[in-house]
């Protein structure tokens, strides 16, 4: 059974036109501010417009995001705000049908009725707990009926409660449906309204809310969202990034080429790699190159050896056993730290041995184990690039140059 859902408020869209197209992008700046709008439309086109790619949807969203951003969005109380949202949600079933099911004809007079009864708590004509019941039933056996809903009846929704006669099936479940929504909203929203103000505000915005054509509400409310939220970050950087400036016009143009799927310029996916690759560039940088510094000076010390991939590695004991391949399990004890000395990982810490494919696990492990003989214990010296590159491993930061002291134990398979 589906209830009206409480949706944030929004204004009525400007009616402009938004166009997919190329722009120009001279900078990592701009690269990242497009980047960062193309991969939240394209999600948004995914999740809330799979079905919808229309024009109205698309500029409904960019001018609430634009209001957002502007600092334009009406400011209501929690009251007038679901008021509004009532009004909204109800606006759409117009042409969705009662409840969203396309089997109902929505009668905004009963409904409303209703609406405005269960706020009273008015069960004259019908009390809450069998339009529960009723309403529960007739919308299960809508699931087998083969009927589409007719045109919906319109009205706007009264201020004082009234008993009226339910004339068929469909008046019935109009009204038991407007009676629950009242209810809840007595209950939920205006729970203190000891002087009858309150309800009066709901109503006088369910009014309100209703003059509002919207093809996705819950859309306009996000745009609002993601608008105040990019303003919101320009004081510390985008994407909480200092050295990053918002740039919202090419923000808001990756939005529209992600919502109408205008990949000529990069494929989301694409574009997400980007910038995490760029923030943790910009975040983690002097990792890396701290880690190439370790490196640089470490393959000039006694005893280390460098094999073309760039691991380092010497030798603490050599066993006299058989060599794992690149496919065998091995069983090893090992610790890890990272260039620091910090131990983020070991097995002899916790006191057993672990086992594990060689084609398992990071490049700088299954090519070093394949050197070392079964009963040896090696050191290893591993590239950011033979570990876990710009991801993050639990404590490991990105681009992390990983030491491993590790003793194979044993080739189980």
């Amino acid at each position: 059974m589906a209830i009206l859902a409480v949706l944030a408020t929004a204004l009525i869209s400007c009616g402009n036109t938004y166009t997919a197209k190329t722009v120009e992008l001279t900078n990592q700046n701009d690269s990242v501010n497009y980047a960062v709008g193309l991969v939240n439309g394209a999600n948004i086109k995914m999740q809330q417009l799979r079905n919808d790619s229309s024009d109205k949807a698309v500029a409904e969203f960019i001018d609430a995001m634009q209001r957002g951003y502007d600092g334009k969005v009406e400011e209501l109380s929690d009251v007038a705000s679901i008021g509004q949202n009532v009004g909204i949600a109800t606006k759409a079933c117009e042409t969705k049908g009662l409840a969203e099911n396309p089997a109902w004809t929505l009668n905004e007079k009963i409904f409303f009725q209703g609406l405005v009864n269960g706020i009273y708590d008015d069960q004259s004509v019908m009390a809450v707990d069998v339009a529960k019941e009723y309403f529960q039933a007739a919308y299960m056996a809508s699931r087998s009926e083969n009927t589409t809903a007719g045109k919906a009846v319109k009205a706007s929704c009264p201020k004082s409660t009234k008993t009226i006669n339910l004339a068929s099936k469909m008046d019935s479940i109009n009204y038991a449906f407007g009676l629950l929504n009242g209810s809840e909203v007595k209950a939920y929203v205006l729970a203190n309204d000891s002087t009858g103000d309150m309800a009066k505000e709901f109503i006088a915005n369910v009014n309100k809310g209703m003059k509002k054509d919207y093809v996705n509400p819950q859309l306009v409310s996000m745009g609002e969202e993601i608008g105040k939220t990019i303003k919101a970050q320009e004081p510390e950087g985008l994407l909480s990034e200092s050295s990053l400036a918002t740039d919202f016009e090419l923000i808001k143009q990756g939005f529209i080429n992600g919502l109408y799927q205008y990949n000529e310029m990069w494929e989301p996916m694409e574009a997400g790699v980007y910038v995490q690759t760029v923030l943790n560039n910009l975040k983690y940088g002097d990792t890396k190159a701290k880690g190439e510094q370790f490196l640089a000076e470490n393959a000039l010390k006694d005893g280390v050896k460098t094999t073309s991939s760039g691991l380092q590695y010497e030798i603490i004991k050599m066993g006299k056993g058989a060599k794992p391949t690149a496919t065998s399990t091995v069983k090893v004890h090992y610790e890890g730290t990272l260039i620091d000395g910090t131990i983020f990982d070991s097995s002899i810490q916790r006191g057993e041995p672990i086992e594990f494919p060689l084609n398992g696990v990071i490049k700088g492990w299954t090519e070093g184990l394949q050197l070392m003989p079964v009963g040896s214990k090696f050191r290893f010296y591993i590239p950011q690039e033979l570990g876990y590159g710009a991801q993050a491993a639990g404590s490991i930061p990105p681009y992390s140059t990983l030491i491993f002291e590790v003793e194979l134990l044993d080739i189980t398979k």
